[in-house]
Order: structure tokens, then sequence, then C-alpha cells
């Protein structure tokens, strides 16, 4: 009796040691609370794998022309070689050339929107339905337009930023350096009060460059008047030069301003042909033609559009994550967007004097400027005509 009590009480505590055992054994295998650790070490990796596939930003210009024009098209690309010395190996830059065949345009544009691209940038007026129609269906893209406004109440559009320029502010100038020569003793120059410009196409940019240039050369004498004449595109240089040997030979300007990307170079030609001067745009047209000093010399001066600039300043704000896409901007001489070349040793200190003062006028708000933008085609047009 005695053994078999002392062995049921063996068989007892062996049954609670195993019991025992089995429950330390299973508390060992439960996967344990680690919180966040964890997840720090898979984000850590997630992160790494995240840097190995960050290339660097893929920006593309498309061109609706082609470079060589001398003004426009060469400063947006001078842009795209400001970017790529700024930022080196942690940027891959293209400039595609499209030509002036509108039917390229469209195919190209949805091309690159289609590729690894990161930015696509595209200009002018003549690529805003374009872009409204592909950058809808691309909002994996960031899109870029300057010289030209999106309709962002008709299209969704918030990965599209828009650069306007004030190219009112700096044509005001050029009106009164126009003005200040046509009135001088300098070499050509006749007793007509009279200046001249030549533009590519009318629309509401090219009418603003007008407007402003009226409004300097009235601010700097109210008795000057003003020849214009349109091209009808931006690329009949022998258009331009027929146009303005009629204003220079006929109408006795003095001295004209081209607003008309290459065809612009065509009234060049004809101020050396008659003796005349010539206001460049876009890009320091005389410093260009540094090679044919008989042609820099008649360039007095060239009202800067700084595309170059302004693409240089809107990808340092993507970089910088502050570029309010999805809106518009105009820029003018306060964003150093709009510019005017002082070179020009036949233009007298006493003018670029009063050129620096009527600047500092504009961006004090003490002389405001007129724009195409704010007036009725009646208006516009009773404008222009006011000076003819």
């Amino acid at each position: 009796m005695k053994k078999s009590l002392i062995l049921i009480l063996a068989l007892v505590m062996s049954v609670s040691m195993l019991l025992a055992g089995c429950g330390e054994k299973k508390d060992d295998t439960k996967t344990p609370d680690t919180g966040d650790t964890t997840n720090t070490e898979d984000n850590k990796t997630d992160d790494k794998d995240d840097a190995k596939t960050e290339g660097p930003l893929k920006v593309v210009l498309l061109i609706n022309g082609n470079l060589g024009d001398k003004s426009f098209f060469d400063s947006s690309k001078a842009g795209m070689d400001l970017i790529q010395q700024k930022y080196g190996d942690k940027v891959e830059t293209e400039t595609i050339e499209m030509t002036y065949d509108e039917t390229k345009w469209e195919p190209a544009l949805q091309d690159v929107s289609d590729k690894d691209y990161d930015v696509i940038i595209v200009g002018t007026y003549q690529m805003t339905e374009y872009l409204e129609d592909i950058a809808v269906d691309h909002k994996d893209k960031k899109y870029i337009i300057f010289d030209a406004a999106v309709n962002y109440e008709e299209y969704d559009l918030d990965n599209v930023y828009s650069i306007g320029y004030k190219q009112n502010e700096g044509s005001f100038l050029a009106g009164v350096l126009a003005t200040r020569i046509t009135t001088s003793d300098m070499e050509g120059i006749n007793a007509d009060k009279k200046i001249g410009f030549i533009g590519g196409m009318e629309n509401n940019v090219i009418n603003d460059f007008l407007v402003g240039y009226i409004q300097g050369a009235l601010y700097a004498d109210p008795d000057t008047k003003v020849a214009s004449s349109y091209i009808g595109d931006f690329s009949d240089v022998a258009k331009a030069k027929e146009m303005s040997l009629a204003q220079f030979k006929q109408a006795g300007v003095d001295i004209g301003f081209n607003v008309a990307g290459q065809a612009g170079l065509g009234q060049i030609d004809a101020a050396l042909e008659a003796g005349k001067y010539v206001i460049g745009v876009d890009s320091d047209q005389a410093a260009l033609f540094a090679d044919e000093k008989e042609k820099s010399d008649l360039i007095l001066t060239s009202v800067l559009k700084r595309v170059d600039q302004s693409l240089l300043r809107a990808i340092d704000m993507h970089l910088e994550g502050t570029l309010p896409y999805g809106s518009a901007e105009s820029l003018g001489f306060k964003e150093k967007a709009i510019d005017i070349v002082d070179t020009n040793t036949n233009v007298s200190a006493e003018i670029m004097e009063e050129l620096a003062e009527v600047e500092q006028k504009i961006v004090d708000g003490e002389i405001e400027v007129k724009t195409a933008f704010k007036m009725t085609q009646d208006e516009l047009t009773e404008y222009i005509n006011s000076v003819k």
C-alpha cells in the first residue's frame, strides 16, 4: 500500500513537470511583440531600394521650331544648359527640335509623355491645346509651359505650371530708347520722329510687346509715331526684311524693334541695307552677331525675355518642392525674367541711365505699364492707330 502511494505521488510529480516544461516551450516559441523594430528595419531596406532606383531628374524641352533663331528658342535651350551646369549628374536634360511643321508637335508631345521623362517643357500659345489634351491623361508627369498658359478652369491640370512674361515692361524701355534715338543726331537719323515694330504673328503676347513699346515711346515724347507690321509667322526671314525695308525706306522709320523669332533676323538685314538701327529681342542679338560687326553695331539693345532664367528658376523650385503646379505666374523686371541689354557703346550713358531710372519706376509701381491682355480688340486697335 505504501509502495503504491509512493508510486502514485511520483507519477503525479512527473506529469506536473512535463506540463510545466510544455508551458515553457510554448512561451519560448511565441512570436515576440517587437513593436516598430521590425517595421523600421523593413523601412530602412525599402529606403535603400528606393535610393537605388532613384535616378537623375529627367527633363526634356520640346521646341516647336528650330534652334539657331538667335532669339526665343535659343534662349530656352540656354535655360536647359544652365540647368545641366548647375545640377550636373543630378539631372538629365534633352532638347528636341520639332521643327516648324505643326503636324509633328502633338505626336512628339505624346511620345515624350509616354516615356520616362519626369518634367516636360514646351513653349508658346501654339502648344496649349496639345498640352491640355495630353497632360490630363498623364498625371504621373509634370509639365511646364512658358510664354503661355493652359486653361485651368476647363481642364484638370494640377500637374502643369504656366510661365507668362511681362514683356510689356521690357518693351516700354525699348520705346523710350527708340524715341531717344529717332530724335538724336546719330548717323542715318532723319527729321521724322518715327520708330518701327515688326511682329511675328498677331496674338496677345506680340501685341503686349507693341502696347508697351508704344507707351514707352509716348512717355519719352508724345509726338512719336510708331509703324507696325505683322509677318504672319516666326520663320519667314525674307518677308520680315521686305516689311522692314518698307518701314525704313518709305515710312521714315529710323529704328525698328523685331519681335518675330527667327523671322526677325530679316529686320537686321534690312537695317544693314538701309543704314538704320535695330532693337533685338529674347537674346542679346548684338552679342550673337559679334563676328559680323556691321550688324552688331546696328543692334543698339535687346529686350530680353529671360526664358533661360525662368526655366532654371522653375527647375530650382521643382527640386525644392515649391513650384506652384496647377497655376500660372507672370514674371517681369522684379523676378529678373525681363531685362534689357546695356552693352552697345553707340548708346549714350545718359540714355542708359534714363532707362535704368524708368525700370526702377516700373518695379516700384510709379509707372503702370499698359497691357494688351486687359484691352478689348477695339481698344487695342484704337491705341495702335493713334500713333500711326
